[in-house]
């Protein structure tokens, strides 16, 4: 199958491309390139030729030949959606619905979106692929606003799949420390302390960056009546955490840390998932990480690169500091289109 991967210069990305070539596949990239500052460790197989592109600028023609478009490239992380109001709108949910009927049109019969588990906001007891979606955030509601418009182009010619990923985690060449269990692993090597700024009430699903690839995998070679138009809520019932668990857990794999709690925290966001349906459609999908060993991941890395304080809250690995960066310095503009500086 010949494959284009958007976003193969990111945390998950760079993952998923070297697997899928090991599966036989004819990949190709495409990234804007905001991130190629960032690279933690040499961990991935390959790398896949990418091509250099904003997906807004997508073409009909850069889309014909493909089989499948996975698409993982947007502006990723709740506090980007603050820094950029309207901007985030434009490239997560006006940018992806273009690119998937973009894709549509070139002829492409599969496309898999990266959404997740985050459009359920605010939730009491469990929710499933039928529960109503109550998104709190800018990243939320577009990853709910791609879901509602992408779904009524599936058709006998185009099988879009939507993957509602839970909160990812564990080692990447391309490393986010922004995202909880990452970024509390690194708090624990480099200062030896996790001091949580609530009680870790709330609950959120969490699922492995290498087990998001193994779900994207499968769909790719689903019978496609069974994905086509299909929601896919993407972890494991073991994997509903509270966030006080996860601390405790990475905690746990990293030796002499200092955990404590503070009072309950006004973000109210919560929601446990269930995980049924993914193995019913996917049969041969089952999570292959937990917390516990992505924590253990975590610190074997660090241990083996010898992880700093510097690299750790450096720009290369949180991606709202690296967008301010290139805003800051004239190279990309208001609209974060990359500027001839």
């Amino acid at each position: 199958m010949k494959i284009l991967v958007t976003g193969t210069e990111g945390y998950l990305g760079c993952l998923l491309a070297p697997l899928l070539v090991e599966d036989g596949h004819d990949v190709t990239g495409l990234d804007t390139g905001y991130y190629k500052h960032g690279w933690l460790y040499n961990g991935v197989t390959s790398t896949v030729a990418t091509i250099a592109k904003d997906i807004r600028d997508v073409q009909v023609e850069d889309l014909r030949g493909f089989d499948a478009v996975v698409h993982m490239a947007e502006l990723s992380n709740d506090p980007l959606g603050d820094l950029l109001g309207e901007v985030t709108y434009d490239v997560n949910h006006k940018g992806s619905v273009r690119l998937a009927t973009v894709a549509k049109e070139a002829g492409v019969g599969r496309f898999v979106y990266m959404s997740s588990c985050s459009v359920y906001g605010v939730a009491d007891g469990t929710v499933d692929e039928t529960s109503p979606v109550n998104p709190q955030t800018a990243y939320a509601i577009c990853k709910a606003r791609v879901e509602r418009d992408v779904a009524p182009l599936a058709d006998e010619t185009f099988a879009p799949t939507f993957l509602r990923n839970a909160t990812a985690f564990g080692a990447s060449p391309r490393m986010r420390f922004d995202i909880v269990l990452n970024n509390l692993a690194g708090l624990a090597w480099t200062t030896g302390k996790i001091a949580m700024n609530s009680d870790g009430t709330p609950w959120r699903p969490l699922v492995h960056g290498l087990d998001i690839a193994q779900a994207i995998r499968r769909v790719l070679t689903a019978p496609v009546e069974a994905v086509r138009g299909e929601v896919l809520n993407v972890g494991s019932e073991e994997q509903n955490y509270q966030v006080r668990d996860i601390a405790e857990k990475v905690a746990a794999a990293f030796p002499g840390c200092e955990l404590s709690f503070g009072p309950p925290s006004a973000d109210n966001r919560s929601y446990k998932v269930n995980f049924d349906k993914i193995k019913k459609v996917l049969p041969d999908f089952e999570c292959q990480w937990d917390a516990a060993r992505g924590a253990q991941q975590l610190h074997d890395v660090f241990e083996a690169i010898q992880l700093d304080e510097a690299t750790f809250n450096g720009r290369g690995h949180t991606r709202l500091k690296q967008l301010e960066h290139l805003l800051s310095t004239g190279q990309i503009d208001a609209e974060l289109f990359w500027t001839s500086k």
